[in-house]
């Protein structure tokens, strides 16, 4: 089954950290990933810029309308993904666990639907 670890943090966390702390927090991730693709769980996973550089849009009665950002106003933003093929909810939730944001942020495990070349789910 595939999994979308959705991570959630404040986004400016990390510009109060000095250069060291950046790099090992930078190791971490580098670790973390690696711990995922040795398990067989890694699929795939990015950051995301913040959301100061996000776009929203919205169709309402058939007009495209774009505004800069996100409209909530939320502690924490989503500031990653990974994308994670586990065999059972138990395994999502034990990678979730290692991701290396502790006390810091969440992560909102979503079940992905997986459509077969008819469109079909799978």
């Amino acid at each position: 089954m595939q999994y979308i670890l959705l991570i959630y943090g404040e986004e400016t966390a990390g510009t109060a950290m000095s250069p060291e702390d950046q790099a090992k927090g930078l190791q971490e991730w580098t670790d973390y990933t690696q711990w995922l693709k040795d398990k067989g769980y890694y699929v795939g996973g990015d950051a995301l810029h913040p959301t100061s550089d996000a776009t929203t849009v919205r169709v309402r009665n058939g007009e495209t309308l774009v505004s800069d950002g996100p409209f909530a106003e939320t502690k924490e933003q989503l500031g990653g993904y990974y994308l994670v093929e586990c065999p059972s909810l138990d395994d999502a939730i034990e990678a979730s666990a290692k991701l290396p944001i502790g006390y810091r942020g969440s992560v909102e495990i979503r079940p992905v639907m997986v459509y077969d070349d008819e469109g079909h789910p799978s």
